[in-house]
């Protein structure tokens, strides 16, 4: 490595400290990701606002867990340490839905597996308190957001209690964490000790008093023995998420409290764009060899907003990013595309402009009083609130923008969209389609059974036939080939064989195909996980069925891949154990010879006439 110059990231080792005249730490961030000094890698971004702010801050990226030295490199911090398991809570990153390890992962150099430990908080926290005793630490991340509170986990088939407890971590930060971590590091230099920061927006800490405000949830104990109390605490936390009017919360277990605090209020757009702003070299620290696939994907992406007003039941990113659509300004996004103009390795092809749902830029609720009040989970589920501005001036005006920077030939839209904003946003759309679409427009769904859609606060099917025939007229009016690639759930609470039979002869009417099929994961933290894990929709009380038998899923995938030759036997199998053998013909083929189902039929009827005759 000799001639590289790494003082242009943070450092994240001893040499890299004394190259910047350092001695000491004051923060030390942890991460279960590698270095990438770009902004859409959370604990680098964190880095670069606390440099900015004047603190001494170093990374150690994928530490090596059980050795005490590998947490040691750069000395202690004088202030405290900071840890995230990285983009993804470790057990999803480790396991897919069938609880089979997984052979990569994309945050790590090569995408080699295991660069980091299941249940990474508890793991970096054990190391880092055994590497210097008594140093205070925080916890934060997706993994911290998803597991603040006793939660279902997944892979133990348990509730587990808060992380905060079973890390034994002095405090927890939830959400995308940039104010509270400031606080925290503000009143830690003014002396003040991590565990008596009680009342930080967007933290969770253990503490002996509850508040006289707070909304006292059932205890871990009676949470962990009942599906029932699960569903009521879950109900109860969901209904304080707000963070102009949330109150605390406050859950006992054993002779200990947890509070949890309201989340922290959403960046401005000048808090946006001053992240944006600060000095990312959009680049791998030097030390790697090999590629890190998760930056290749992104490396000339724009990240536009941040939060997403869809409060999909399956999804986590309302539970971490919040339902405020936080925006950069026109500015900010047309100077980093102007930076990556300069880029070395640039070639004109900007590969994303979006955020989590990419047409919610802009969108804002037009009524601040109503805002603070609001107590819905989604913006958009059951029907569009009549306060959200989703209208699509600012969007197409982003769109607009970015292509038209010299140097840019290409621009392209990978983040999901909500085609049922399709009314509202006529120019985006027009514009999406026009140019920055290129051979087949990824879009979904999840499902497109209305009783299954509900469940998960998704559109249903009407708004996805009105969205396929504008999108199949636009293309016929342009002259352009081009597909559509559905993105659809299996296995996911309310859905049954029966309705996977709807969905793949809806798939087969429209000539759609799925590529790969997503199994339904339980996350901690989600709705559909307390279905999951209950049974029950803890805000209606109704039975939900949960498909957990392994074999249902598997027929559940088989039916979403319907276009496939290896899937025709598990197709005609769930066909018959939910006595839809009159729709193989329609999905299987034009005929009873096709079909397989009346010919095995017909078979099975001579056999059993030829042995009565016997």
């Amino acid at each position: 490595m000799r001639g590289v110059n790494f003082s242009r990231h943070l450092p994240a080792d001893k040499t890299e400290m004394e190259s910047r005249g350092w001695h000491e730490l004051d923060i030390l961030l942890i991460s279960g990701d590698a270095y990438v000094d770009h902004p859409a890698f959370g604990v680098p971004l964190l880095g670069r606002l606390l440099e900015a702010e004047g603190y001494r801050v170093g990374i150690i990226a994928q530490p090596a867990w059980k050795d005490p030295e590998s947490f040691r490199v750069m000395g202690r911090p004088r202030l405290f340490a900071a840890i995230s398991a990285g983009a993804m809570d470790s057990m999803v990153n480790h396991y897919t839905a069938a609880k089979k390890v997984r052979n990569n992962d994309a945050y790590t150099p090569g995408g080699h597996s295991g660069a980091r430990p299941d249940r990474a908080l508890i793991a970096y926290t054990a190391a880092l308190k055994g590497a210097f005793k008594g140093l205070p630490v925080v916890i934060g991340g997706i993994e911290a957001s998803l597991r603040r509170l006793a939660h279902y986990d997944y892979w133990q088939n348990a509730v587990r209690r808060s992380v905060l407890m079973d890390s034994k971590a002095d405090l927890l930060v939830f959400g995308m964490g940039e104010k509270p971590l400031l606080e925290i590091a503000s009143r830690a230099v003014e002396g003040e000790p991590l565990k008596e920061m009680l009342d930080i927006l967007g933290t969770a800490v253990m503490v002996k008093d509850e508040p006289d405000d707070a909304v006292r949830l059932p205890p871990f104990e009676q949470v962990r023995e009942s599906r029932h109390t699960y569903s009521e605490a879950f109900r109860l936390a969901a209904g304080e998420n707000n963070p102009w009017s949330g109150r605390p919360l406050t859950q006992a277990c054993g002779d200990r409290l947890l509070r949890i605090n309201p989340p922290a209020l959403p960046l401005t757009e000048e808090e946006m764009d001053r992240l944006y702003a600060l000095p990312f070299t959009r680049l791998p620290h030097p030390r790697y060899s090999e590629t890190i696939p998760a930056y290749e994907q992104i490396r000339f992406s724009i990240t536009a907003h941040r939060g997403c007003a869809g409060g999909c039941a399956f999804c986590a990113i309302t539970h971490h990013q919040g339902k405020t659509i936080q925006s950069r300004s026109l500015d900010s996004v047309r100077s980093e595309v102007e930076q990556l103009t300069t880029h070395p390795d640039f070639r004109g092809t900007i590969s994303d402009v979006g955020g989590p749902s990419a047409n919610m830029y802009g969108m804002v609720c037009s009524d601040p009083q109503a805002r603070s009040r609001c107590r819905r989970d989604s913006c958009l589920y059951p029907r569009i609130c009549s306060k959200l501005d989703a209208g699509d001036r600012k969007s197409a005006e982003l769109l607009r923008t970015v292509r038209s920077i010299e140097g840019v030939r290409h621009v392209f839209v990978a983040s999901g969209i909500r085609y049922d904003l399709l009314d509202h946003q006529q120019e985006y759309f027009e514009a999406l389609l026009e140019h920055h679409v290129g051979g087949l427009l990824k879009i979904a769904p999840e499902s497109v059974v209305d009783e299954v859609t509900a469940i998960m606060r998704k559109p249903g099917a009407q708004p996805l036939e009105k969205f396929l025939r504008y999108y199949y007229d636009s293309c016929r009016r342009s002259g352009k080939r081009r597909g559509v690639v559905p993105y659809l759930i299996a296995g996911h609470p309310g859905c049954t064989l029966s309705h996977m039979v709807d969905t793949a002869l809806f798939l087969k009417k429209h000539s759609l195909r799925v590529e790969q099929v997503q199994e339904f994961t339980p996350t901690p933290g989600t709705v559909s996980t307390c279905i999951w894990h209950t049974g029950r929709d803890p805000f209606n009380g109704k039975p939900v069925h949960v498909p957990t038998d392994p074999r249902e899923r598997r027929l559940q995938k088989a039916l979403l891949l319907w276009h496939l030759p290896e899937n025709r036997r598990d197709i005609e199998t769930a066909l018959r154990e939910c006595g839809r053998q009159k729709d193989g013909r329609l999905l299987l083929g034009g005929n009873r010879k096709e079909s397989g189902l009346k010919e095995r039929s017909k078979s099975s009827g001579n056999r059993k006439r030829r042995q009565r005759k016997s």
